[in-house]
């Protein structure tokens, strides 16, 4: 079945301290966002890539490409107001059945075998969502205090969130909710149940600069 990758690449970096959007931060001599591509690129070349940029980092991205010699083809589609709004703007550009994976462009090092699952259960149930277990001890904050809680019932979230083509976009078509916190929130609203599958931890979201430290090392390990 056809494969789609759609990248939402719309942050600031404004948690990283750093004056450029962080999926444009130098990784190992080339920005997160390429490595990104790559990541995908080595699951299946024939993938088919839609990135999502903020319209103002078009140019930018542009002189990073020729600099760098990015050849990787993608359609382009245009952040929106929220990641909902920018999510939706890149499925309009998927006229096709298959599989779309929606990926954060600030996530390099997800990997083969994380694809892999994701495709395998998404033709499987319609959907996939790559989590890894909580391992450190969690607590629960209210108006009546703290408290401990069950973690063996808790699981992160990561992407490539997976799914039909024809499933997601018509998610997409409800309106916006605040309570759409990820893609699989949107499909849960129309009553779907959403499939999880394993995610690999080196999967991390940058955010922060010391991720940058801990992504630099897995990739030079690799």
């Amino acid at each position: 079945m056809k494969k789609f990758a759609l990248i939402v690449a719309g942050g600031t970096g404004s948690r990283m301290g750093k004056k450029i959007p962080k999926q444009f931060i130098g990784l190992n001599g080339r920005p997160v966002l390429m490595h990104t591509f790559d990541a995908f690129a080595k699951y299946d070349t024939h993938i088919e890539f839609i990135l999502v940029l903020p319209e103002t980092e078009v140019e930018f991205w542009n002189k990073l490409c020729k600099k760098n010699r990015f050849e990787h083809k993608y359609k382009l589609a245009f952040g929106g107001e929220t990641r909902f709004h920018s999510v939706k703007n890149g499925l309009n550009l998927i006229q096709e059945d298959g599989i779309v994976f929606i990926h954060d462009g600030v996530r390099p090092l997800v990997s083969t075998q994380t694809f892999t699952n994701c495709y395998n259960r998404a033709i499987e149930t319609g959907n996939a969502l790559p989590v890894i277990p909580v391992t450190e001890s969690v607590r629960l904050v209210d108006k009546a205090g703290n408290r401990t809680v069950d973690r063996s019932k808790y699981y992160l979230v990561q992407t490539p969130q997976t799914f039909q083509t024809a499933l997601i976009k018509k998610a997409y078509q409800q309106t916006f909710s605040k309570l759409f916190t990820d893609d699989a929130s949107v499909l849960e609203n129309l009553g779907e149940t959403i499939s999880l599958v394993e995610g690999n931890r080196e999967n991390i979201k940058i955010t922060y600069p010391e991720d940058m430290i801990i992504a630099q090392s897995f990739l030079l390990s690799q």
